[in-house]
């Protein structure tokens, strides 16, 4: 029998291991993507979204009931659901998908559709009314993922926040108002529960997790799915191949010169006019 929402919100936060955004990336031997065996750390956009979740919680303390963080990857990814259990997520699932059962990395479909499964899974026993997650990932930019999972729901979304502001008490049909980045000012838009949101660099700064709370951490409790679980081996297949990855070209030092007529000569000689 599928759970109702009563009187308080469960918030999703989907979360990403991606090479840690201090790292000189490098291109792999084969050229077909990039070295992998250097730091990873969780993507700093589903940071903020863990960060917002928390916050709403502690601004809406009688509406948020819990916050559950879920990563789909090889065993490594349960490094980061541990640090958002640290920053203040109740629990986490991990969806086991080994690196050599993949050609490649997960696309944004495959991941919206993973997230649409666990979704399901979880509403078994708690119903999600709230998903938030970052706008894209700094490996592949993608920024499709949230607008699939919406899509795939049939829920409605709200990119690009830069505030969110909850109204109610976590019920079906309350309010969520939400501040997006447009192009040249913001944008408010309000939408129902359940819905999608992604957020933006500059909807807060996340917090760092103590030690404490890392050591409590350990003790919060982790599911455990493989894809097959999920019924998705072959969903999550990837459609499209990388063919080639190179570096960018390096650049050339400038030329200085002495006078407008040599700069005309040199841009004529470089075909610019």
């Amino acid at each position: 029998m599928r759970a109702t929402l009563v009187n308080q919100l469960r918030v999703l936060v989907p979360i990403k291991r991606a090479i840690d955004y201090a790292v000189k990336i490098r291109v792999a031997s084969d050229g077909k993507g990039v070295d992998t065996n250097v730091q990873h750390s969780m993507n700093p956009f589903d940071e903020i979204a863990v960060e917002e979740a928390v916050r709403l919680r502690e601004r809406n303390k009688d509406a948020i009931k819990k916050i559950t963080v879920v990563s789909a990857g090889p065993v490594k990814s349960q490094d980061v659901l541990r640090t958002a259990l640290a920053m203040g997520a109740d629990d986490a699932i991990h969806i086991d998908i080994p690196d050599k059962s993949l050609p490649g990395s997960l696309e944004p479909l495959a991941v919206s559709k993973i997230l649409k499964a666990t979704i399901d899974k979880a509403n078994e026993e708690e119903e999600i009314g709230l998903v938030i997650l970052g706008k894209q990932a700094i490996d592949d930019d993608a920024s499709q993922t949230g607008q699939m999972l919406a899509g795939i729901l049939n829920w409605p979304q709200a990119t690009f926040a830069s505030k969110v502001e909850l109204s109610g008490k976590g019920d079906k049909g309350d309010k969520v108002t939400v501040t997006r980045e447009i192009d040249g000012g913001l944008g408010v838009v309000e939408s129902q529960i359940p819905m999608v949101i992604t957020t933006d660099l500059r909807l807060n700064e996340p917090r760092y997790a103590s030690l404490p709370n890392i050591m409590k951490a350990k003790k919060k409790p982790m599911k455990k799915y493989k894809i097959s679980d999920l019924g998705l081996e072959k969903e999550i297949q990837p459609r499209l191949e990388t063919l080639k990855v190179s570096e960018p070209p390096k650049r050339q030092g400038g030329t200085k010169v002495e006078n407008v007529d040599e700069l005309i000569a040199k841009l004529k000689e470089a075909g610019r006019i």
